[in-house]
């Protein structure tokens, strides 16, 4: 079966919310909600599709896009390729051209509207964004929580709170403070066994490269109203973060990184050739900082992560 080629759009406005449409219920997966766009023609550059569909659809013009997240998925009676693309900028007021309806929706309550299964890793991609901070090893409690304070209020928005040293109480009451200091500001990642995760409801869960495979055939370990996340390095992790069905991993590392001085880098290259098979958000890590987003997003990563280039400085 072909594979059918769209373009799609996660159209941003000015004060962050993004414009979801209804597909028609004569349509493939009639009656769900989508993000802009349409198929790609035959000879047509992506960003070429796509400023068509939504000038065709909407009647805006794009005016700043990037490339957000590749997904390619197989129903039963079709297979699609899309090729999604963050809008942050148009001309034009945005309309349903087709008399079909459209919505404004803060971020976190895409969750709220049906999608089509294609769709779930795009509302991942929508909802988080450009940069992960991991904290940085070493520091007493009250040192570590007063960077995670000024990250938070410096504006990073996913952070993952470091347990290097194993699981232990230090770390659990740690995690308590963190949850208390990123409460409806950033979104908070712990890492430890899985017999805390009934302890911290609001905080996502990130999974080391060895509960992977520990866990992976037992699927997800909670509902998908809580962020789970992943540490991989190669294919086979990757393919285990899809079993579990993670919202989004970190891949390291890309370039050589003191925190691993023994790891071959992947290098840019074969980031982008694992991020092409791999249908969740991917944060690049490892010898990377801030101004590595625009080429973490050119080889399909929705973007950074990292500590010390991260890590706000006293």
């Amino acid at each position: 079966m072909k594979r059918v080629h769209v373009a799609a759009a996660v159209i941003r406005g000015s004060d962050g919310r993004i414009l979801i449409a209804r597909r028609a219920d004569t349509q493939h997966q009639g009656g769900l909600w989508e993000f802009p766009g349409g198929k790609v023609e035959a000879g047509e550059s992506v960003s070429a599709a796509l400023g068509r569909e939504l000038k065709e659809e909407l009647g805006i013009d794009v005016t700043s896009a990037r490339p957000l997240i590749t997904v390619k998925h197989d129903y039963p009676d079709k297979h699609v390729l899309l090729d999604v693309w963050e809008v942050s900028s148009f001309t034009g007021v945005a309309h349903g051209v087709e008399s079909q309806p459209l919505a404004w929706v803060a971020p976190r309550d895409l969750a709220n509207y049906a999608f089509p299964p294609a769709n779930q890793p795009i509302v991942a991609a929508a909802r988080l964004p450009d940069q992960y901070l991991i904290t940085p090893d070493g520091l007493e409690p009250p040192e570590l929580l007063k960077g995670v304070q000024k990250a938070v209020a410096g504006g990073i928005k996913l952070i993952s709170l470091r347990a290097p040293k194993g699981y232990d109480p230090k770390y659990r009451d740690l995690a308590v403070d963190a949850t208390g200091l990123c409460a409806g500001k950033a979104q908070l990642m712990l890492k430890g066994p899985l017999e805390w995760l009934g302890d911290f409801p609001s905080a996502g869960w990130h999974l080391t490269a060895a509960q992977l495979r520990k866990y992976a055939a037992k699927g997800r370990p909670f509902p998908k109203d809580r962020w789970l996340a992943a540490s991989c390095h190669n294919a086979e992790e990757l393919a285990l973060a899809e079993q579990m069905d993670v919202d989004f991993v970190t891949l390291s590392p890309v370039l050589p990184t003191e925190t691993h001085p023994g790891m071959e880098p992947l290098g840019w290259e074969q980031a982008q050739q694992l991020i092409a098979g791999f249908n969740k958000p991917v944060f690049l890590l490892g010898g990377l900082g801030p101004d590595d987003r625009q080429q973490a997003w050119g080889v399909g990563a929705q973007g950074v992560s990292g500590i010390r280039a991260f890590w706000p400085q006293a």
